[in-house]
């Protein structure tokens, strides 16, 4: 029954990129035909850089990960994170948002390592400090950068990632907000999300004592965060969009938080939408910001697919690494 639902789920979430798209198609009278032309005539030397520098992206977040696994005392071979990684790539296609992704990872790695709260640990502190590092690149580009977009809801946007950042560590890692919020959720109805929320409490106090690699770990993610809005900013000048750089840093990050949201197959349709709604604005045409999101979204589908190839190929080595991973462990 589990399983049909999950299936439901999916197709559900495919059903809903298709009406994004639709939509963006239908009444923002966005023409495919000039989204086609415009992708046909664009440099292609410019577009195999912008594809270099996405793949940064995933070896950035690989150490980011591997460097949380350390903490915690989980020393695995870095072939054996790297599948575990690449699989989280695949199911963030299939499944919904990179919410997916962390999911499928976390059982993977959890599994193997019989640790299954320190790798959940890992992997929600890893996507933590990636929207952690996502609101300091927003709110610095808009210090710097603020008096050319005038739109109040990119200020609006802002301020909203800034506060639900603010709250979601609080309530994480401030014991005097914890025990409010458990006060809060005292009724009987709110079981579940009491205990959840107190597992993640626990979990996340297990990085106390790991300052140095939390910073580390925030300032990678500011880094990791520079690489979209620079790949974006490639795609748009082989697309012949001549457009500041300090655009993309401000409007990208808002349009990534927003399409984390778990309603679409791998933000498709909603990112189309975004990228429509926050460029139009700054003087992109809406053919040519569906261009450049399109284009961004098949980097994505190209390293998803090569994810799922590093996954698949490797279940025998999976299926027999838990045997050995006792020696792994003789350390700790």
């Amino acid at each position: 029954m589990k399983i049909s639902k999950k299936i439901l789920f999916i197709f559900l979430r495919i059903g809903i990129s298709i009406v994004l798209l639709l939509f963006l198609f239908l009444f923002k009278q966005v023409d495919a035909k000039n989204i086609f032309e415009s992708v046909k005539r664009a440099d292609k030397q410019l577009l195999l850089v912008a594809f270099g520098v996405f793949f940064s992206t995933y070896v950035l977040c690989l150490y980011r990960w591997q460097m949380l696994l350390k903490a915690v005392n989980i020393h695995l071979s870095l072939k054996r994170v790297i599948i575990s990684f690449a699989g989280g790539i695949f199911f963030s296609l299939l499944l919904p948002s990179t919410i997916g992704g962390d999911f499928m990872r976390s059982i993977d790695l959890a599994l193997h390592t019989n640790k299954p709260r320190q790798v959940a640990a890992t992997v929600l502190l890893d996507r933590l400090s990636g929207y952690t590092g996502l609101v300091i690149l927003t709110l610095a580009a808009l210090f710097l950068g603020g008096d050319l977009v005038n739109n109040r809801s990119v200020v609006i946007s802002v301020a909203l990632l800034t506060v639900i950042l603010i709250v979601i560590l609080l309530v994480l890692f401030n014991k005097f907000v914890y025990s409010k919020v458990n006060i809060l959720l005292h009724s009987p109805r709110a079981g579940k999300i009491r205990e959840s929320i107190k597992n993640l409490h626990q979990e996340m106090h297990q990085f106390v004592g790991h300052r140095k690699v939390i910073v580390q770990n925030i300032l990678l993610s500011v880094v990791v965060q520079m690489i979209t809005p620079i790949t974006f900013y490639i795609i748009a000048l082989a697309l012949g969009i001549h457009l500041k750089l300090i655009y993309f840093f401000i409007l990208l990050p808002i349009i990534g938080a927003i399409t984390l949201l778990p309603i679409s197959i791998g933000g498709l349709g909603l990112r189309e939408n975004l990228t429509v709604i926050f460029f139009g604005p700054v003087g992109v045409a809406k053919d040519m910001a569906t261009a450049m999101s399109l284009l961004s979204f098949a980097f994505l589908f190209i390293y998803g697919i090569l994810g799922g190839l590093i996954y698949v190929l490797t279940i025998h080595h999976r299926r027999i690494q838990p045997h050995q991973s006792s020696a792994v462990f003789q350390s700790q």
